[in-house]
């Protein structure tokens, strides 16, 4: 009873850079009865109809398929697929497609895998402009010994280290939970926030990927936790006294320009400095820039000549200066992608903006195999997946 080979499965990945031979090895070796091709596809404008550029026998012999946007034109085109795996986080960029609206087949994403990467950008990017790096960095490449700048010192003696001061997690998933775990170990406050209730202690758990050693699995970090899906809930969130928004929800209809001048006047309170690395129609982009233009123009107008602010927004954790605008901004997304030469953002003050990058690194192509690797597993033994978009919630 039972035994018996495993009927002959075919795995296709399409993704934009060389095949990663070591990978599909391990795969052959734990699953010798799936087969593997590979085609690669560089980025696409339409995901769903690059048809043209893969062999349309693939698609029709194809069990699973692992892609960053490349899927099959419709159902008809790939009538035993059984699962579809992105290499990305998300999968806004193919939520109009006919597989995601009109089919059930189980689309899984790479959630979960790029959170140590991320934070890693979060805090060098936080770090990089609280400690006035830009500044430091001129002094260096000029050959100079800063300490006769009275200017530059003003600057660097009323910067605050980030003991004390608080973290508000827009989106506390597996980039969230990374990141609070971080500023948790340098001495911040962490506060979280979710579309659904987190009210028990299993329903804080992290059910999704998890790379070993990272994140916040038991959502033991925040000290408090906030829900809500709408303004008057989002707005109850971003009056906590936040120091510094992370803004990691997925980009839905529900999240597009979730943040705007409403928002960006009640982080006003405490000038708080805004990272996101969702995606860019999140923000209101315009109104980020006429933020941090605000605080720009008012602190530039409170020098004492030496330098230094004659009211320190940093130096007093709780004193309100009453200065409007935020003090700041690092984006490694924008709308739109790529951003205009000529957009205002760039030259926006006190904001680091980087192309998409913060989630590239040499473990990226292996932890998302690795996601794939354990659902296959799953399947086998008859579990439940992870990772498994919800189509109606939109991630």
């Amino acid at each position: 009873m039972g035994g018996g080979p495993k009927k002959s499965e075919h795995l296709l990945v399409i993704l934009p850079f060389d095949p990663p031979n070591a990978i599909f090895d391990r795969i052959r070796r734990n699953h010798p009865h799936i087969k593997i091709t590979f085609h690669q596809l560089l980025f696409t404008d339409v995901p769903w109809r690059a048809r043209s550029q893969v062999p349309p026998e693939i698609f029709q012999d194809a069990t699973f398929l692992i892609t960053l946007s490349a899927i099959p034109p419709s159902s008809k085109d790939c009538p035993n697929l059984e699962l579809i795996h992105f290499t990305s986080a998300g999968t806004n960029h193919i939520a109009d497609s006919p597989i995601y609206t009109n089919t059930k087949i189980p689309l899984t994403t790479s959630s979960g895998i790029h959170g140590p990467q991320i934070a890693e950008w979060v805090l060098m990017t936080m770090l990089t402009s609280s400690h006035h790096y830009a500044l430091l960095h001129k002094w260096q490449n000029n050959h100079r010994w800063g300490q006769d700048d009275q200017s530059g010192i003003g600057l660097l003696r009323n910067l605050h280290d980030k003991v004390g001061q608080r973290l508000g997690v827009l989106g506390y998933g597996s980039i969230g939970r990374q990141v609070g775990n971080v500023a948790k170990a340098m001495g911040m406050d962490v506060i979280a926030y979710t579309a659904r209730p987190r009210t028990t202690p299993e329903s804080k758990h992290d059910t999704g990927f998890i790379v070993p050693g990272t994140g916040d699995p038991e959502g033991k970090i925040p000290n408090a936790w906030y829900s809500g899906t709408d303004k008057k809930d989002l707005h109850h969130f971003l009056a906590q006294d936040i120091d510094h928004l992370l803004v990691s929800v997925p980009l839905t209809k529900e999240t597009t320009h979730l943040l705007g001048e409403e928002e960006f006047g009640i982080l006003s309170k405490r000038n708080a400095f805004v990272t996101n690395i969702s995606r860019g129609p999140i923000v209101d982009q315009p109104t980020l820039i006429a933020a941090l233009k605000a605080y720009d123009a008012h602190t530039a107008s409170m020098t004492d000549g030496q330098g230094g602010f004659a009211v320190a927004p940093e130096a007093d954790m709780k004193a309100d200066t009453s200065i409007p605008g935020l003090k700041g901004a690092a984006l490694d997304v924008t709308d739109p992608e790529p951003l205009p030469k000529d957009d205002p953002l760039w030259d926006a003050p006190n904001c680091i903006v980087t192309p998409h990058i913060s989630g590239l690194g040499s473990a990226y192509v292996d932890r998302c195999f690795q996601v794939f690797e354990v659902n296959l597993e799953r399947r086998e033994k008859g579990e439940k997946l992870i990772n498994v978009v919800d189509r109606e919630r939109g991630y």
